[in-house]
This record gives structure tokens, C-alpha cells and sequence, in this order.
């Protein structure tokens, strides 16, 4: 069984939106491709501090070209960018249900927030690095 199978739906969402949350006020723009430092693969490790949404889960996150996507196999979609200033604004939907993130990366790491659409959870999103 793989971890995305143990999941459930709404898991999965707030786990990937946390790959965005942040206080950034506007989406940033794609990083060109001269200035791609954070294109690879990265963990990504997401709490819920309120609501009760599952307690924490790590996904794996590709970013290519300064475009967010998940790196696993899930029946949910996620998109979002991260800008030349390591600015990261991410949606993650299954359905009816949505969450979003923001937050800040790094060439080495990143650390942001995120809400589930519905406004029922919250929590903190942290990455590293994996290639």
C-alpha cells in the first residue's frame, strides 16, 4: 500500500497546500529559466495545527521552471509557482474540496502556511531538498 492510498482525501489536500502558505499578497511570477534554483525534487512535510484534519503528512513535490506539481501518483491536482524570489502560492483540489498555501523557499529549503478552502484547518508546511 502506498502512502497515497492511506490517505484520505481531504489529507491530501491541506498535506500539498502547505507547500504555499505564506504571507505573500500577490501570485509571483514563474522563475525563468536561467534562474531556475529551486527546480528539483523536494519533501514536503505538512502540520495541521488546527482543525481536524489528519495531525501531519511528507509528499513529495517537483518543481519545474518555477512550477509547482506533485511528484507522487493522487487523483487530485495541484498547481501553483514559485517566483525568482522564492515566493510560493500553491492550490491543491480533489473535488469540492480545495486548500492553499503560501510561503518562502529557498535553494535549500522552504516554510510557509496553509488553509483548507472550506476554512476547517490550518496549519505549517516545511521542505527540503531531494535533488
Amino acid at each position: 500500500m502506498t502512502l497515497t492510498q492511506t490517505i484520505r482525501p481531504a489529507s491530501a489536500l491541506a498535506a500539498l497546500a502547505i507547500l504555499a502558505m505564506s504571507s505573500v499578497p500577490a501570485a509571483p511570477a514563474p522563475i525563468s529559466a536561467g534562474k531556475a534554483s529551486y527546480d528539483g525534487t523536494w519533501s514536503v512535510l505538512i502540520v495541521t495545527q488546527q482543525g481536524k484534519c489528519d495531525r501531519a503528512y511528507r509528499y513529495p513535490v517537483r518543481i519545474s521552471n518555477g512550477l509547482v506539481g506533485y511528484a507522487g501518483e493522487a487523483s487530485f491536482n495541484v498547481s501553483g509557482t514559485v517566483g525568482a524570489n522564492g515566493a510560493v502560492i500553491v492550490t491543491v483540489s480533489r473535488g469540492s474540496q480545495s486548500a492553499k498555501g503560501t510561503g518562502r523557499m529557498s535553494e535549500t529549503d522552504g516554510s510557509g502556511t496553509w488553509v483548507a478552502g472550506s476554512g476547517d484547518c490550518s496549519g505549517t508546511w516545511t521542505a527540503e531538498r531531494r535533488s
